[in-house]
């Protein structure tokens, strides 16, 4: 199935405070250089918040991470969990159709939501309340047919009921998720034959219908706030506190590096015992520190004003502060760059690579011209 961006894009997008302080968090859980791997993660909060992904919600996702944007849409573009087109402002239906499902009466379900959404998937209802389409297996095959609807499964239905959850959450009411025809979870229709000492008949709903019921409304968008932020694998939780407000630079692996240069001792113990250069190793590693030649750099933005960096496609908070950092605070700085001198940057970044591919040269030109 070919899935591209949808072509009525918002301006802009935002994390709210308590979603941006979660995404960062996330961001935590992976060493330094390799925030990226919290993509999904990540841009399944952005999702969770404004409902789909829009582009400036992709681009935002991928600058937070100091990912090329092309990355990032190819990881939303690629799982189908993400929605890349608006849907339904109350709930997005997604009816189970695979073997179980469909033998047990998914057909019916999905008849049900192109009489009362839309004839096909993925548009919106006359009222943009609802949109719907149906997707391969929820894993809930012994409630078949079954449809997850915001954060729930709804199991065990039937026609007539998918018709009366449709009603209730039209008139701002969220019906109560889990099996639809008074069963507990999925134990056999006429009652449990074994583990007797586990009878549903001891608390009114299962866990997940519970917790569902204590949150009161599952359908609603995600700000960040319906839970508290938990940050077990942060040893100082002060550091997610507040949003960013100003990006940090790298730090090396170790506390304490063993010079100027930011070496880490490990990196320094690996170097020493790095194979050297010869006819065995005819690739030496060119990130190193003498890769290249130094362009000519500044102390201080000229009058006090830098350019913006990040209007580079490819450059992110992070990257702009390392290449200020290095005293680059210029478009026309960057676009003189030659061969020599990009290694010797390219050399200094942790994203080898980006500057030849984004062609950063061409955009600060552009960029340095007022284009």
């Amino acid at each position: 199935m070919l899935r591209r961006l949808y072509h009525d894009q918002p301006e802009t997008f935002a994390f709210t405070p308590e979603n941006q302080k979660w995404a960062e968090a996330q961001m935590k859980k992976f060493p330094e250089g390799r925030q990226a791997s919290a993509i999904i993660p990540i841009l399944w909060r952005a999702q969770e918040q404004e409902g789909w992904l829009s582009r400036p919600a992709i681009e935002y996702v991928a600058n937070m991470l100091d990912m090329a944007f092309i990355r990032a849409f190819e990881v939303a573009s690629f799982y189908f969990m993400f929605q890349l087109q608006p849907v339904g402002s109350v709930a997005h239906i997604q009816v189970c159709g695979t073997l179980s499902c469909m033998i047990c009466g998914a057909e019916d379900l999905i008849g049900v939501c192109q009489d009362k959404i839309a004839d096909k998937p993925h548009e919106l209802s006359a009222d943009g309340k609802f949109s719907w389409e149906e997707v391969e297996c929820l894993g809930s095959c012994a409630n078949a047919p079954m449809a997850q609807i915001g954060k729930d499964y709804y199991e065990d239905l039937t026609a007539e009921r998918l018709r009366e959850i449709i009603d209730e959450l039209a008139a701002g009411r969220v019906p109560t998720p889990g099996p639809q025809n008074g069963r507990f979870a999925a134990e056999p229709l006429k009652g449990l034959t074994s583990l007797k000492d586990y009878d549903s008949g001891k608390t009114k709903y299962n866990a997940s219908v519970q917790l569902a019921t204590d949150i009161g409304d599952t359908v609603k968008r995600i700000d960040g706030t319906e839970v508290p932020l938990l940050t077990p694998w942060v040893k100082d939780a002060k550091k997610v506190a507040a949003p960013k407000t100003k990006a940090k630079a790298a730090k090396p692996a170790a506390d304490k590096p063993v010079d100027q240069t930011g070496v880490t001792k490990q990196q320094a113990a690996a170097k020493s015992k790095a194979k050297p250069t010869g006819k065995s190793n005819p690739n030496p590693d060119l990130a190193g520190e003498d890769a290249g030649s130094a362009p000519e750099t500044l102390t201080a933005p000229r009058d006090g004003k830098a350019d913006d960096l990040k209007k580079i496609s490819g450059v992110g908070p992070k990257l702009e502060q390392v290449l200020n950092e290095l005293g680059f605070w210029h478009f026309d700085q960057i676009a003189k760059w030659t061969e020599a001198e990009i290694a010797w940057v390219d050399s200094r970044l942790k994203f080898k690579g980006r500057i030849a591919r984004d062609n950063w040269m061409a955009q600060a030109a552009d960029l340095a011209k007022g284009a």
